[in-house]
């Protein structure tokens, strides 16, 4: 491959992409996209409104979590700008998360938007897929935060620690089933949830309004909040050579350009969370959805890293370096889609009834009605067919449904593989749909699709607050055919209710109570449980049980000058990460031992480096 950006010349297309100054009022806030290309210079206002108080805004801490919100929108278009500008406060830890996140959705839209197939594209870069560029990064845009550099230290937000409550879950809501699901699962273990509903002013709001109507009725914490960021995107595809015009009108189960969408929504949901002092986010993803991928030697997250569980533990550690103390995760990681609905349909039909899963829904008198035709519904139509359940009670036709059970067969649906293939196979063990003879005899069915799935990397048990875990899995057990670990390659029968991770603390959470710290063992105060190198084997076993944190401090040998001994940075190092450990709650972070070496060749000349 190419390893020159010439071949990706025609996707700068924008000079600069400015956001902001925002302008936060009680209830609202305004950010402006001022766009620069080819001399000439257009606005287009994004707006958050909420239905309540959520902003100071005199108040520095508002106006930086406003920035924060009106940021995200920006961040699909590092690919398509030479320069983009972030108008107001951003400390180091926004930057850098800007960043970060900038540069792996650049990378993403790269190969799923411009590489892989997309019906949108039109003209050079219709053609960019012949010549993919592997390169070490895929942020064309230079970032800039010019009023970060030169606000007056009175002006700056200070660090603060929110107020929040564990028994306190926000669910981000719409009419799909996982978050119907992760409601249902959450009320009923008795914690206070929180459906938080995100209005976009398009006809996508039409999937949530059967369920959030039934939320407004019926759950006193329900929210919603309106924005119009499908405006702007909708403006930015405008001003793009490369997407052809009429693309409002193309039918398409994905979106032209934008990936990085669910934060959009989330920092949205932040203002309410921080009002109502909530510090559990839940998102609603199912195990496929943490991926790694390669395409060409491109590595990349498919286009999911944003309802992946690695974009969980970012965002988690994000808000903890804000201060913000809350902690996101998705409860339903270790099921698949089809275990997913067959909860919900099962335990939870009153909440099933206002699912709505659909690419094209419409209304009918007082309900949305699903369109019967698009891959999400022949989809959902398949699923609940297979676990002999009535498409018609969330509105579905009996002729949307025969229609989706023969496209099934002829054009297939959008799961993980071998939930596709197992979803074939239950549908023709029911004969629900037809197969030639030969189809039939390759058809096999993948049994793990309907077990809980644990897997390290995509949905460990102690991924999400131990509180929840026990409940948890002791409810998804009674609808899955048990339970599998993934060793190595394989997958193996486990028991996750005897798993002696079960009760592991959770990684994201912080324990500032004084209570929790009077708990702490004894061994712990005299340093004895935590330095890893004093600890004999039995008792390193028991210590990797409770803590998988360790800090290992590393400082060169080098010279400092007549004065100072020339293991300065190694001790430095050493005592910082032991004060660093001693300071923590119960169960400190494992101090490592140190190593003493480091990257010295400016001191060669000097003795004793």
């Amino acid at each position: 491959m190419d390893n020159s950006s010439n071949t990706i010349d025609s996707l700068l297309v924008f000079d600069r992409l400015e956001v902001g100054p925002v302008k936060v009022e009680l209830k609202r806030l305004t950010a402006p996209y001022r766009l620069v290309y080819r001399g000439k210079e257009e606005t287009f206002d994004l707006i958050y409104n909420y239905e309540e108080d959520v902003f100071d805004p005199f108040n520095p801490l508002s106006q930086n979590l406003a920035n924060m919100i009106a940021a995200q929108v920006a961040l699909n278009y590092g690919l398509f700008c030479q320069r983009m500008v972030f108008r107001g406060d951003f400390d180091g830890i926004d930057r850098r998360f800007i960043m970060d996140m900038a540069e792996n959705t650049a990378r993403e839209i790269y190969v799923k938007k411009i590489l892989e197939p997309n019906p949108f594209l039109v003209g050079e870069v219709a053609r960019l897929k012949s010549a993919p560029v592997k390169m070490s990064r895929y942020l064309n845009a230079q970032l800039e935060f010019p009023d970060s550099y030169h606000l007056k230290k009175t002006g700056q937000a200070q660090w603060q620690l929110w107020s929040t409550h564990r028994d306190r879950h926000a669910i981000l809501s719409s009419g799909g089933k996982d978050s119907l699901l992760t409601f249902g699962l959450i009320d009923e273990m008795g914690f206070e949830a929180y459906p938080i509903f995100i209005n976009e002013s398009g006809r996508h709001w039409f999937t949530a309004i059967n369920a959030y109507n039934y939320f407004k009725a019926k759950v006193p914490h329900t929210a919603r909040v309106w924005t119009n960021s499908d405006r702007v995107f909708a403006w930015m595809l405008r001003h793009m050579p490369f997407i052809r015009q009429d693309f409002s009108r193309v039918r398409s189960d994905e979106y032209p350009i934008r990936l990085w969408t669910v934060a959009v929504f989330l920092f949205g949901a932040l203002p309410l969370l921080r009002k109502r002092k909530v510090a559990r986010l839940l998102i609603g993803d199912e195990f496929d959805t943490s991926r790694r991928a390669s395409y060409k030697g491109i590595t990349h997250y498919d286009g999911l890293y944003d309802q992946s569980r690695y974009f969980d533990n970012a965002l988690s550690r994000y808000f903890l370096r804000k201060g913000w103390n809350i902690n996101q995760f998705s409860i339903v990681r270790p099921l698949s889609e089809l275990l997913i609905q067959k909860m919900l349909t099962q335990r939870y039909p009153h909440l099933q009834e206002h699912q709505v899963s659909c690419h094209a829904a419409h209304k009918e008198g007082n309900r949305i009605r699903p369109c019967g035709r698009c891959e999400k519904c022949r989809r959902i139509v398949g699923m609940l067919k297979a676990i002999d359940a009535d498409p018609t009670r969330c509105g579905y036709t009996e002729a949307g449904i025969r229609a989706c059970l023969e496209r099934i067969v002829s054009e297939g649906v959008h799961q993980e593989s071998v939930g596709a293939r197992h979803l074939l196979f239950m549908l023709a063990q029911k004969g629900l749909v037809h197969l030639s003879s030969a189809n039939r005899r390759k058809l096999k069915p993948c049994p793990e699709i309907m077990k809980l799935r644990f897997d390290p990397e995509r949905s460990p048990i102690d991924s999400i607050p131990a509180d929840l875990r026990t409940s948890l899995y002791g409810i998804f057990l009674q609808y899955a055919d048990g339970a599998l670990q993934r060793v190595g390659r394989e997958w193996k029968a486990f028991a996750p209710l005897a798993s002696s991770l079960l009760h592991k603390p959770y990684t994201f959470e912080l324990d500032t109570s004084t209570r929790a710290r009077a708990q702490v063992p004894s061994e712990d105060e005299s340093g004895k449980g935590w330095i890893w190198g004093e600890l004999t084997w039995p008792e390193a076993q028991k210590r990797f049980q409770e803590m998988d944190i360790a800090l290992l401090p590393v400082g060169s040998i080098e010279q400092h000058g007549p004065h100072l001994p020339l293991d300065t940075d190694a001790f430095d190092a050493e005592y910082l990460a032991r004060c660093v450990a001693e300071s923590c709650s119960s169960p400190k972070p494992l101090v490592l031992p140190l190593i003493s070496y480091g990257v010295s060749y400016e001191h060669d000349e000097f003795k004793g480096t």
